[in-house]
């Protein structure tokens, strides 16, 4: 049995076919449900967010595309469509790539947080439907656990960097004072909290939010003082905002090409900065071929994104060492379980030969034999039985390999 990781991210596959690939939050349920009726994946665990989709898993030896199958089966893709953005990292890869994700060494902008909550919260529904076992329970209990420590021994965290912070830093590149436009926010989750929180840092007061549900925004109009829209109202609003920021779960856009053009006919074809932090896209793409509107998207972040790394690649040296060390101890564990099985036979073998030869020195001395004769029969004996596979074996096989183990095995080299 192997453990492996396949999945593909903003480093292997564009936007377009990243977001055919995503498994939206209402969807991993059933998502869980179908790929644990594959007989060979013993336990799996789906990660999917903008940036990627990862299936973490414990699976045979020799069964590589059962789970690269899965995907594109669920996802109704052809595999040639697929497969070139691809990646499969089996045993140790598979757990350096689960610390140094959750550690956001693998992320858009390098340290960034949001993955390790992104991380939590896949493990949890996975764990909660019966998909984890013992091994990607320790798994993700050892990726939380370096995670930690990374954060708390390495000053790559020490920066408010995130994908969101990205996006704040690229408008400054349209307006020069930010603090002075109305922002509309579309959506109320993670990303959008820590885009409206770096917005209100940078001074923004004008804040609108457009989601589905008002209840859900209700936090950050208390904190923010931001006003709250429902999304039927957001063509209407819209011609307001200087800049749109927008990621919700929605697996269709929900700002189209016309709705633009109306907002810019209102604004007196006013500049629209427009960065879509959702995967799939909230924004149409045509959206960026129209006059006065700066649409970016999650990809388009990377340039803003490379300017913070310069700073943080001392610690992410640091925090490689870390991964590499921790990923070390999580193989020798991982390779002691094959063992286990064979240990315990050994354990039973050598106490059941024992036991016998035990009751038997005990009838000995009830039959009044002599002590001494009869310890002496006990260890002759002892010694003998415990040898005999191990002799035979190195006898028979003539085995370079086989003698080199055993003088390791017997501690015969040690003086």
């Amino acid at each position: 049995m192997q453990v492996l990781s396949i999945g593909l991210n903003h480093n292997t596959a564009p936007v377009e076919v990243r977001e055919r690939a995503a498994v939206a939050a209402e969807h991993l349920d059933d998502a869980l449900k179908d790929i644990s009726r594959h007989n060979d994946i013993e336990e799996a665990t789906i990660l999917s967010t903008c940036n990627r989709t990862e299936v973490y898993c414990h699976v045979p030896d020799t069964d590589i595309h059962t789970v690269s199958d899965w995907l594109c089966d669920f996802h109704e893709l052809r595999k040639d469509e697929v497969a070139p953005y691809l990646y499969a990292l089996p045993n140790r890869d598979a757990v350096q790539h689960a610390f140094r994700v959750a550690s956001g060494l693998d992320s858009m902008v390098i340290g960034e947080p949001q993955i390790l909550g992104q991380m939590k919260t896949a493990f949890a529904k996975a764990h909660k439907n019966g998909n984890t076992g013992k091994i990607l329970n320790r798994l993700f209990q050892n990726t939380f656990s370096v995670a930690k420590e990374i954060r708390t021994s390495t000053t790559i965290g020490n920066s408010a960097v995130s994908v969101a912070y990205a996006a704040v830093t690229l408008s400054k590149s349209i307006f020069s004072e930010i603090s002075e436009q109305t922002v509309m926010l579309v959506g109320a989750g993670e990303t959008i909290e820590l885009t409206c929180r770096h917005l209100y840092r940078q001074g923004v007061r004008k804040i609108i939010i457009a989601n589905r549900t008002l209840s859900r925004a209700e936090d950050l109009v208390n904190e923010f003082g931001a006003e709250v829209i429902t999304l039927h109202e957001l063509s209407t609003r819209l011609p307001e905002a200087d800049m749109v920021f927008s990621s919700t779960a929605s697996t269709l856009p929900i700002l189209g090409k016309g709705t633009f053009e109306s907002a810019l006919k209102i604004r007196k074809n006013r500049p629209v900065f427009v960065v879509d932090l959702a995967i799939p896209r909230d924004v149409e793409p045509e959206v960026g071929n129209l006059k006065n509107v700066f649409l970016y998207t999650v990809d388009d972040l990377q340039a803003v994104v490379t300017e913070n790394l310069e700073s943080r690649k001392q610690a992410a040296i640091e925090a490689e060492k870390i991964v590499t060390d921790r990923a070390d101890e999580f193989m020798h564990w991982f390779r002691n379980l094959a063992s286990v099985p064979t240990l315990r036979e050994l354990r039973d073998r050598t106490n059941a030969i024992k036991d016998n030869e035990l009751n038997n020195a005990r009838r000995r001395l009830q039959a009044g034999d002599d002590p001494s004769e009869v310890l002496e029969l006990f260890a002759h004996a002892l010694s003998q039985k415990f040898m005999h596979y191990p002799t035979e074996s190195l006898r028979q096989k003539h085995d370079e390999d086989l003698l080199v183990a055993a003088r390791e095995l017997f501690g015969l080299d040690i003086k």
